[in-house]
């Protein structure tokens, strides 16, 4: 019988008094008292000596090694299995890595395409069910110790502590911290005041504005941010003298393939509406089947290999207010017949990876699970459709020689907020500038920081918004404008839209520009923009 969850908080205060951490994966996992002595014992003796955080690689090694283990060793080799690579061989630990990798990585072979180099590395596929107030509290934990393992992997946190340590001590000294913002707030003197949580309690963390750089970015923070922090401790109080985020590094080259091959990603299709640009559409469709365009343009069309379709397939119904009256097709069921009608005239030896979006027929909280096949039954008949949720991990293109590259499919239901309320963002460009948004939350690991920037189903086993696994490609649409930039060796390409102005976006103020395609050449990572609009 599992753990309730009282009898979990007693155990995550227990062993953070010895200075340790205990992983969520590792906590759920506890059924019953003998588990948990079992973990009380790892800690006795040499073998766990440096330890601080039990994960699940930690936990393993604590019961089966009998050996010493070092702790900074594994946590580079943890870096490196988050993004996916293995370990030199030699390596200490390399083994034990390898098996980790393959069984993280179970992979689903898009076998009904005819194409092994189509992998979904991840697809959301939880059942739902009821949801309480204490689930909404075990999701917030299980992002924190998820990020926080990122966190550590900085020289400067390695020795952070928790901050029930940090309001004990007597004395000012040196100190590093790990939370979230709760709070962000402006002195009377001008400094910005954080306040920062964890399970163990919260503190302030003051920014001087007599440290202008650092003064800016801690105003760049959003509420639920996960920081860590350095300075000198107070009366519970730090003193700030620097701010890290979670962040993706560079450790390796961008991948190339060794053929010449091109992806190309679509999103808001917007079928059913009647600012369905559907002569554009076909234009697309035509150029495809190497029907239009000059010779090398019918050469590329011939060289595609995939194709990425990132949500809101149809205009739905019941999306805003008085929809129906621009709805060209009214009954959803019709809508997807229609998508499926188009997407058919697609060379069937194209995988056609698809992902929802907010206008689909299906819940918008998120993670969303694949489109329902009671309203989509047309798009599963497709012999080249591959199924995913929002968002998703592809892997394509791999080769005896080659991993292949990582794809995290986004929709992007939460850039509204972000585009809205960053200040760097909003005054970058806000809508017309995704890439600005998308790396905001590269920085961040996470696809939706800020509780209420995206509607969300919290999980009691893992926030599936985290970015753990640092992506090749960062796809998303919603926005409806085509952007693509570089951050780190990751390529952010957001999507256009063929769909035209609507009376809502010419309201508000938003400029779409339609009919633009994003293609990339596998090869050399380049991206072109295809127009299919007059």
């Amino acid at each position: 019988m599992e753990i309730s969850a009282p009898q979990k908080k007693e155990v995550v205060r227990e062993f953070l008094k010895k200075g340790v951490l205990i992983s969520s994966e590792v906590l759920g996992r506890i059924k019953e008292s003998d588990d948990l002595s079992e973990i009380r014992s790892m800690l006795s003796g040499e073998v766990a000596g440096g330890i601080s955080v039990i994960t699940e690689d930690a936990e393993a090694l604590l019961l089966k090694r009998g050996e010493n283990v070092n702790w900074a060793e594994l946590d580079k080799l943890n870096t490196l299995k988050q993004k996916g690579m293995h370990p030199k061989p030699g390596e200490k630990f390399s083994s034990y890595f390898s098996e980790g990798i393959k069984k993280d990585a179970k992979t689903e072979e898009a076998s009904h395409t005819g194409s092994s180099k189509v992998k979904v590395l991840f697809s959301y596929g939880k059942d739902s069910g009821k949801r309480s107030a204490e689930d909404f509290s075990q999701h917030f934990l299980n992002r924190y110790y998820t990020i926080e393992k990122i966190l550590r992997n900085r020289q400067e946190l390695k020795n952070a502590l928790s901050i029930s340590r940090i309001l004990g001590k007597k004395d000012k000294e040196n100190v590093a911290a790990i939370g979230f913002v709760a709070e962000k707030q402006t002195t009377k003197n001008g400094n910005v005041m954080l306040s920062l949580e964890d399970p163990t309690g919260s503190i302030k963390a003051v920014v001087s504005k007599s440290k202008p750089e650092l003064f800016n970015f801690a105003r760049s923070l959003v509420l639920d941010d996960m920081v860590g922090v350095s300075g000198v401790n107070g009366q519970k109080i730090i003193f700030t003298n620097s701010i890290f985020l979670p962040d993706i590094p560079i450790t390796h080259e961008a991948k190339k393939s060794g053929a010449e091959e091109y992806t190309i990603f679509l999103s808001d299709l917007h079928v059913g509406s009647m600012n369905f640009l559907e002569d554009d559409f076909n234009r697309f469709l035509k150029w495809i089947n190497q029907e239009i365009g000059s010779e090398e343009q019918r050469r590329t069309a011939s060289l595609v290999r995939y194709i990425f379709i990132i949500g809101d397939l149809v205009d739905g119904c019941g999306i805003y207010p008085e929809q129906d009256k621009e709805l060209l097709i009214k009954d959803l069921n019709d809508q997807y017949k229609e998508c499926a009608r188009l997407l058919g005239k697609i060379p069937k030896h194209i995988p056609l990876i698809i992902c929802p979006g907010n206008h689909d027929a299906m819940r918008v909280a998120e993670p969303q699970l694949k489109l329902y096949e009671d309203f989509c039954g047309p798009l599963y008949e497709l012999p080249n459709a591959v199924m995913v949720s929002n968002p998703a991990i592809i892997n394509i293109g791999s080769t005896e020689n080659f991993p292949g590259f990582n794809v995290l499919m986004y929709h992007g239901y939460s850039f509204d907020h972000y585009a809205a309320e960053v200040d760097s963002i909003r005054n970058g460009g806000g809508y017309d500038r995704a890439d600005l948004i998308m790396k905001f939350l590269l920085q961040r690991r996470h696809l939706a920081p800020t509780h209420a920037s995206t509607l969300y189903i919290p999980d009691t086993d893992k926030d599936h918004l985290v970015i753990e696994q640092i992506p090749d490609f960062f796809v998303s649409g919603h926005i409806h404008k085509a952007t693509c930039s570089n951050y780190k060796n990751v390529t952010m390409i957001c999507s256009s839209c063929w769909q035209s102005k609507t009376a809502f976006q010419e309201k508000v103020g938003h400029n779409p520009e339609p009919s633009r395609a994003p293609i990339v050449n596998l090869q050399t990572r380049e991206v072109k923009m295809l127009k299919f609009g007059k």
